[in-house]
């Protein structure tokens, strides 16, 4: 399998992190590209029509979209599936996953705002907005984390994700000061080796 993603992309990071956490990460070859929304990428965009990462070639052709491509490698292992086959248990996951994608979302908008548009075009109120989104979201991370105990499913390694993104591309927003619960379920899950192995830089 061939996985094409860039370090700095949290979705491309909650790939990574699963494949380390399944012990699949030797059966995938990386291939880090720089993407960007304004000038695609000519393989990337033989892989995928959508230019996106990540994506994922398989035998059975190239999938995309992290939630996905984290699905598809959860079912290739023998251990403890991070997806939850059926019942309340699977929706909840798939629940707090697409929370944590929606955060991500957001906040990969801002991003492109703020690094690629230019600045005569930026518009504060629509970052305001999506600010807004990311805050709620952290809100509601806040308040079921303490349940989570030591589970590390798909919606625990999303929002792994969404706190790594902050720190990388928003450390002003300092998020631990509202979310004291969230700041120390991070601390211990940041140790984890798949968290230390694809931390971006």
């Amino acid at each position: 399998m061939k996985l094409w993603f860039n370090p700095a992309s949290p979705f491309a990071r909650k790939v990574r992190i699963l494949a380390r956490e399944t012990g699949l990460a030797g059966r995938i070859e990386e291939v880090s590209v720089m993407v960007s929304p304004v000038k695609p990428h000519g393989d990337l965009a033989r892989e995928n029509p959508l230019v996106k990462i990540p994506a994922l070639s398989t035998d059975l052709g190239t999938l995309y979209d992290s939630a996905v491509i984290c699905e598809y490698l959860d079912s290739l292992h023998g251990g403890e599936t991070l997806f939850p086959k059926s019942g309340a248990e699977r929706w909840d996951a798939l629940r707090l996953q697409a929370l944590g994608d929606g955060i991500l979302e957001a906040a990969v908008l801002m991003r492109y705002e703020n690094a690629v548009r230019p600045q005569a075009f930026q518009w504060a109120d629509w970052v305001t907005g999506q600010f807004g989104k990311v805050r709620g979201g952290l809100d509601a991370l806040e308040k079921e984390c303490a349940g989570w105990g030591d589970r590390f499913g798909i919606g625990q390694l999303t929002a792994a994700c969404v706190l790594g993104y902050l720190d990388f591309r928003f450390p002003d927003e300092a998020w631990r000061k509202a979310h004291p619960m969230l700041e120390k379920w991070y601390a211990k899950i940041a140790e984890r080796s798949s968290m230390k192995a694809t931390t971006p830089q």
